[in-house]
């Protein structure tokens, strides 16, 4: 059994044709990307990313109230 590869089934033009395609493909993916710019977060968001903001809760007379 013999296995043929794609470039057995084409001629040198196609060949070279699909080469300059993957070449000029390889030069467009190497272009620099834009960096995001970071959110900026106010010290009332990072407390309550950090979970200092939320209500405490204390058991009155076997009631669970809010504080």
């Amino acid at each position: 059994m013999v296995k043929l590869k794609f470039a057995d089934h084409l001629s040198k033009e196609h060949i070279q044709q699909f080469n300059q395609l993957r070449r000029s493909s390889r030069n467009q993916k190497e272009k620099p990307k834009p960096k995001k710019q970071q959110e900026k977060l106010r010290h009332r968001d990072w407390e309550e990313i950090m979970g200092t903001r939320r209500d405490t809760y204390k058991r009155v007379n076997g009631a669970v109230r809010r504080r």
